[in-house]
């Protein structure tokens, strides 16, 4: 029985492609990390076959282990390169090229974002579009002080060098939202940060101008992507177009401005009657983190892209709702774990 070594499980990205995974692939052995003793119990009561790594990213010694033993890795560790060694490591020590390890991790948009974060801007529209195939290597090119990039050279680096041992791709996914079917966490953050602080304070938040653009995927299109390239792995797919030093995939389905966002989750929660009204406030991004989280850095980013990679090798197409569409449903259940 072949294995596979996950980690994020207890997390929103994670907990989706498990409940997917665990059903559609049963014959796996299924090795999860997860750091909470309650997370571990709630996985294990829904997943019953899922073998429980009781332990956290920065035991490394556990990571290169877990690494050594599995076929398939699927780590969530888009911020922590150490760890992102030791699994690579681990991987590189117990498998050769007669029997090569696929390792599909998860990385994030924010890197698209630099020239916003480098020069200080937020708020304003750019008009750069990225995209992961003709334009990869742009990408590829960034600067170490962009979100993600240190883990995500190291992980494309590797698996350019070690190519016929390590299958790298990266799935990188733009703003996500839509219910999660994983057990500890069914709810993203941008968005859902930003219909709680309306929610509680009858505010629409504005960064600067609020004309910066994002992309958005629902979660659901972020994990058929990840079982696409699964398929691939468990097949033993060597299609060096899919792996290797430019397999950067964007999860990426449209795209929206983040003032109009603010705007429409602000209508929704007063035509909802959930607040009496709700004005604009203006806010810049600092004062806006320290009034509603890290997250809110990202309503003043642009990260504008189009997801071709995936398109063009593995025939993937994003289905699930629009963000518009999902918009009045995050605040109502927002509203519902504030009411809890």
């Amino acid at each position: 029985m072949k294995t596979v070594f996950i980690t994020g499980v207890s997390g929103y990205i994670g907990g989706d492609l498990l409940s997917v995974l665990t059903v559609q692939y049963p014959d796996y052995n299924y090795r999860a990390l997860v750091r909470s003793e309650k997370s571990s119990e709630l996985i294990k009561a829904q997943f019953p076959a899922v073998e429980i790594v009781q332990s956290d990213l920065d035991n490394l010694e556990t990571l290169r282990n877990e690494g050594a033993g599995a076929d398939i890795i699927i780590p969530d560790a888009s911020d922590h390169l150490d760890a992102a060694q030791a699994i690579v490591r681990g991987a590189l020590e117990g498998h050769d090229e007669e029997h090569p390890v696929y390792y599909l991790h998860t990385s994030g948009t924010g890197i698209l974002s630099f020239l916003d974060t480098e020069n200080g801007v937020y708020g304003e529209r750019r008009d750069k579009l990225y995209n992961d195939l003709e334009g990869v290597q742009e990408i590829l090119s960034f600067p170490d002080h962009a979100f993600h990039r240190n883990v995500d050279k190291f992980v494309l680096g590797a698996g350019a060098e070690q190519l016929k041992v390590l299958k790298t791709a990266i799935v990188s996914p733009t703003t996500v939202y839509g219910r999660g079917r994983g057990v500890c966490s069914q709810r993203s953050r941008q968005i859902y940060e930003m219909s709680k602080y309306t929610l509680q304070t009858r505010k629409i938040p504005i960064i600067g101008r609020g004309l910066s653009i994002g992309g958005n995927i629902h979660v659901a299109d972020v994990t058929s992507l990840f079982v696409l390239l699964f398929e691939r792995a468990h097949r033993g797919d060597e299609n060096n177009k899919l792996w290797g030093g430019e397999a950067y995939y964007i999860a990426a389905n449209s795209e929206h401005c983040w003032g109009d966002v603010a705007r429409l989750v602000g209508k929704v929660a007063v035509d909802e009657g959930f607040i009496p009204s709700a004005e604009v406030q203006s806010l810049d991004v600092d004062t806006a983190r320290q009034l509603a989280g890290f997250e809110t850095v990202s309503w003043g980013l642009n990260m504008r892209s189009r997801a071709k990679r995936a398109r063009e090798y593995l025939g993937w197409e994003a289905s699930g709702p629009s963000l518009q569409d999902e918009i009045p449903g995050i605040v109502r259940e927002e509203w519902q774990r504030l009411q809890e």
